[in-house]
């Protein structure tokens, strides 16, 4: 494949964004990264991947010694870090894989953090309703329970792009597309998004 591909996936909770970005990978034999982005920022800073997974898009101050053990940063002077050196580290894990190659990235801010590369930015929503039912077919939580961790997962979302992007998550006029998939369905995100992008000249 000669042209490079970078598509971006930012995503309600609840909503399939995840799944989404997974069926691209896999129709368009690309490489997805979500969790894996935790991996290799702790691998880059030297940071145990639990110290940022319990980070993750998140903005808040964690502080060391707690919780978390550090591997080889267990030299790092300072008893706690901010959030901002998560950020540039995860930012800078995101910019090292797109520059090399063809890529899916969900959520992390990575449409801000690729901002200046050809990328397809997508948002993917759906109903609360939807996203309700959704996560207690995948979850044990009752309707009661779903609806507000999707509340407090969102607003950690949106709190944790508005503060790194200085934009409004969620909002249409930062992306190149938004799907509601609650209409097409998971599949037909998929395929909408790689129709949309062939259009577009960003997808071969």
């Amino acid at each position: 494949m000669d042209k490079k591909i970078l598509i971006n996936i930012g995503r309600q909770y609840g909503a399939g964004g995840k799944g989404v970005a997974a069926l691209l990978g896999e129709r368009l034999g690309i490489p997805v990264y979500d969790n894996e982005l935790l991996q290799k920022a702790a691998e880059e800073s030297g940071f145990s991947p639990a110290f940022f997974k319990k980070s993750d898009e998140r903005r808040r101050l964690w502080r060391f010694g707690s919780v978390f053990g550090l591997n080889k940063a267990s030299s790092y002077a300072p008893s706690a870090i901010d959030g901002t050196e998560l950020f540039k580290f995860q930012s800078q894990a995101i910019r090292d894989i797109a520059e090399k190659g063809s890529a899916v990235f969900v959520g992390r801010a990575s449409d801000y953090v690729l901002r200046d590369m050809e990328c397809l930015d997508v948002f993917i929503c759906a109903p609360l309703e939807d996203r309700v039912a959704r996560v207690c077919r995948h979850t044990q939580m009752d309707p009661a329970e779903a609806e507000k961790h999707i509340v407090r997962k969102d607003k950690a979302r949106s709190e944790y792009y508005n503060f790194f992007t200085f934009g409004h998550w969620g909002v249409a006029s930062n992306y190149d597309l938004c799907l509601d998939s609650s209409l097409l369905g998971l599949d037909g995100c998929a395929d909408f998004i790689i129709d949309f992008g062939r259009r577009a000249g960003l997808i071969p």
